[in-house]
């Protein structure tokens, strides 16, 4: 995955105006929502032991969506047969390949305290393919850009996947970026705010 960087000014005023866009399906009111809505907030609290965040606040609008993309998002984070650095490794690739900055936010620091490489997450978010992999972080990188860019995975590195982490494994791996790329298009489409005083940390990318 290379690609070339914009030149600073631009740089500047997309990310300001990118900073400045108003979010188009913020946080609804607690006293706003439908009976729907309220059970699907709920379950989620229960689930995650924590409120309605991020890319879940606009597919709130559409409560069992939500409530089922959560599912899934709990089985590909912690449930994963992949180790954690690797499975935030794809989450980081597929933010940077939808400039989605809340998710690219929350997914980096958990990325570097579950041990990837902080020199191949400054790549990513450079939009530059690491000079240094590990042999597993290579494979995933392999496979995550061929989904990305191909829409498919070669036969080379499908079976170097199958080889080193197992089918399962590989379902798993075309998941993760599946479904970080609903979210991701969940909250480039609503315009999901970054927290207050935060600037993106991702800049605009050309091909």
């Amino acid at each position: 995955m290379r690609f070339a960087i914009l030149p600073v000014l631009s740089i500047l005023l997309v990310g300001s105006s990118s900073a400045l866009a108003q979010d188009r399906l913020p946080p609804i009111p607690a006293d706003a929502l439908s009976a729907e809505q309220k059970a699907a907030a709920e379950a989620f609290l229960g689930a995650r032991q924590t409120p309605v965040f991020g890319p879940f606040v606009p597919l709130l609008r559409s409560p069992e969506l939500m409530t089922n993309a959560s599912t899934m998002g709990l089985h590909l984070r912690y449930r994963s047969v992949l180790p954690l650095r690797l499975s935030e490794f794809i989450i980081l690739i597929t933010a940077r390949e939808w400039t989605q900055q809340l998710e690219w936010h929350i997914h980096a620091p958990i990325a570097l305290k579950a041990g990837l490489d902080p020199a191949i997450v400054a790549a990513i978010q450079e939009g530059r393919r690491p000079d240094a992999m590990g042999p597993e972080e290579t494979l995933v990188y392999a496979f995550s850009t061929e989904l990305h860019h191909n829409k498919a995975v070669s036969d080379t590195t499908y079976a170097r996947a199958v080889q080193t982490f197992g089918e399962q494994a590989a379902v798993e791996m075309a998941g993760i970026n599946g479904y970080y790329t609903l979210l991701a298009m969940s909250m480039n489409m609503a315009r999901t705010a970054l927290p207050e005083g935060v600037s993106p940390p991702l800049p605009p990318l050309i091909r």
